[in-house]
């Protein structure tokens, strides 16, 4: 697979004056869907992962090989740079190392490395906290270390804002630039005073991990180096209440030919490939 277009398309993102919001993915299927409604880009969340591949919460539970294998089918199906949430980076800094090696391996164009403790330590009581600024160094050297194709962005992740306050997060967001990230990626803004002393320290670009409504202004983000922001996961969500109302309709009596809210035949024959298929089929098949 030719995976340097996407990566040069993330990276024109980044050096770019508009703030895109990435499609939250989850499997080929939905990959194909974001590339057919003009999305820019696509995330997989390591919440939406653990949900979609395992049926698990998002404790870091999931494997790096189980993260890879899922972000590989959905690039192998989709045509949009892929940004993987990577968390803690699946232990400490070699962990890292060998994170974007695989992740890069799959084709990801873009993965984030965050400095909060994970997975959940003894005794924290479900309580986020930090790695030492020193360790969350470390982890991201250790990412470029192991990055192979100068084109992969790594983005250093903090939720220092929410965990330990704006004064911290400045910090850390200075400190990963200086390691020599391609972005931050910032979790638990909340206000633009906190975006904006982070925008005022830093000059790589900025990612969002959430844009409430104080922040929901487009232009304001731009302005501030955020070249994307998310929104939330709800395609997994609607997905899954979607699969609960049809299976439950089929349960109650529903006839199939009586059910809505489903996707037509020429929807799937189109989101699956059909027509490449039949085309294969009768050059290789003979008809």
């Amino acid at each position: 697979m030719r995976w340097a277009e996407r990566r040069a398309r993330f990276r024109a993102i980044l050096a770019g004056g508009r703030c895109i919001h990435p499609a939250s993915v989850f499997d080929p299927v939905s990959a194909r869907i974001a590339g057919e409604l003009g999305f820019e880009a696509m995330m997989l969340a390591g919440s939406v992962a653990s949900h979609a591949v395992l049926g698990a919460p998002d404790l870091i539970v999931l494997t790096l090989t189980e993260l890879a294998d899922q972000a590989y089918r959905i690039n192998r199906a989709g045509t949009l740079p892929l940004i993987v949430d990577a968390d803690h980076g699946f232990g400490n800094a070699l962990n890292v190392k060998r994170t974007v090696e695989e992740l890069e391996t799959a084709g990801v164009a873009a993965l984030s490395i965050e400095d909060t403790d994970l997975p959940e330590p003894f005794g924290s009581g479900g309580k986020p906290r930090l790695i030492p600024v020193e360790e969350g160094v470390g982890k991201m050297k250790a990412a470029l270390a192991g990055r192979q194709d100068p084109a992969l962005c790594v983005l250093g992740r903090t939720g220092a804002m929410a965990i330990a306050g704006r004064d911290e997060a400045v910090a850390r967001a200075r400190a990963y630039e200086a390691a020599g990230v391609d972005a931050m990626f910032l979790s638990g803004v909340t206000a633009r005073d906190e975006l904006d002393a982070v925008a005022a320290s830093v000059t790589i670009p900025l990612i969002l991990g959430n844009a409430p409504a104080a922040l929901a202004d487009p232009d304001y983000l731009a302005s501030r180096g955020v070249r994307a922001c998310l929104q939330g996961h709800a395609p997994f969500a609607a997905a899954v209440q979607a699969s609960y109302e049809t299976l439950k309709a089929l349960r109650d009596g529903t006839k199939p030919a009586e059910l809505s809210g489903v996707a037509s035949p020429d929807t799937l024959k189109r989101l699956t490939g059909g027509a490449d298929y039949a085309r294969w089929r009768k050059g290789f098949l003979g008809g």
